[in-house]
């Protein structure tokens, strides 16, 4: 059972202080009590993630996102009892209470599973020339630089690999070479990986119609030019749980207009903004898709996933976003990949200290 200090917050606790509790416990959910140890309600990822979508700021209190009737299950109930409910329900953590309602202990579906496989594809987009990091990408291509000690890809593979997935292909043109000689056959990182060869760039979703076969489940497919600490089993939760045929990771991407802006009605002046802030959901390059998602990806062509995006709205298809409030980054430019290895030690190296 998990240290339950470590999971608690009060009902005056704000959204940020909340989050930061996600982050450092184990079982990633904060506990709001009230003095005597009632439980008030639940924060989890996911609750965090539809309240920066309903625009909830991280000054805000926790009630703001909490869930104020979270599923919680008796005192001493049986282990096998809770693990199936939380395997049918997709809980991953579950509060123990006494009778009166007093909170007294967690279970988390880790410390009940251990270190859980997944069986989940995973495609990763590594065959891009990185024209806009030259010139370091005349002798290795963009997924291939190091950060910090590895390849970038390394960091990526290593990333999921931590939390259970083990079938792999990399869609390679540029220099595959060098990347099917690092990586091999993936047996040096235990896990199994195949090679999905573009003859010509087939855009981010084409690549998928070169699969050896048809999954059976949701695929997760993200570019490899992402240095990210993404929980991407609760994207594959997310997605499962919304029945969404297809996911797209985004993150909120903040811009200031460096300007007043002036709203107007006809030639009277409405109202003036001084250097007004706008916020964008913008697409972070990481997505979960059903099989008959990939299915409508024409073969033989480049094809893009904002194509298949749009095909998918077209035929009235249950297509979502996952917000992501972990690190990410986009190494596209020279400033991103400086940047990249400034933040990875901070990033990536801490919780090993």
């Amino acid at each position: 059972m998990a240290k339950l200090d470590d999971y608690l917050i009060g009902p005056g606790a704000s959204v940020a202080q909340a989050l930061e509790t996600i982050n450092r416990s184990e079982g990633k959910i904060a506990l709001v009590v009230d003095a005597e140890r009632r439980l008030l309600g639940v924060v989890t990822d996911g609750d965090f993630r539809r309240g920066l979508l309903r625009g909830v700021g991280l000054e805000q209190t926790v009630d703001k996102v909490m869930n104020p009737k979270p599923v919680v299950a008796r005192q001493g109930e049986d282990r096998q009892r809770l693990l199936a409910l939380m395997r049918r329900e997709q809980y991953r953590q579950i509060p123990l209470v006494d009778q009166s309602g007093r909170l007294v202990g967690l279970e988390t579906l880790l410390e009940l599973l251990q270190i859980e496989e997944r069986d989940n594809w995973v495609v990763i987009l590594a065959g891009g020339r990185g024209v806009r990091l030259k010139p370091l990408t005349h002798a290795v291509p963009k997924p291939m630089l190091e950060i910090g000690s590895k390849p970038i890809l390394e960091i990526m593979l290593d990333n999921l690999v931590e939390q259970g997935f083990r079938r792999f292909f990399f869609a390679v043109n540029y220099m595959a070479d060098s990347i099917r000689a690092h990586f091999g056959d993936g047996s040096r990182f235990h896990v199994e990986i195949d090679y999905l060869s573009e003859d010509e760039p087939l855009g981010t979703a084409g690549a998928l119609t070169l699969l050896p076969d048809r999954p059976t489940r949701p695929v997760v497919v993200m570019n490899g030019d992402i240095l990210t600490k993404t929980d991407f089993r609760a994207l594959l939760e997310f997605h499962s749980r919304n029945r969404a045929m297809a996911t797209m990771c985004v993150r909120e991407f903040l811009f200031q207009v460096p300007f007043g802006v002036v709203t107007v009605d006809q030639h009277r002046i409405v109202d003036i903004r001084e250097k007004p802030e706008e916020r964008f959901l913008v697409n972070a390059g990481i997505y979960a898709l059903e099989p008959a998602a990939i299915d409508l990806i024409p073969k033989g062509r480049a094809y893009d996933m904002p194509r298949l995006f749009d095909a998918l709205l077209a035929q009235r298809q249950e297509a979502i976003v996952f917000p992501l409030r972990e690190y990410w980054l986009d190494i596209g430019r020279l400033d991103d990949f400086i940047r990249a290895n400034d933040e990875y030690a901070r990033e990536f190296t801490r919780e090993q200290t």
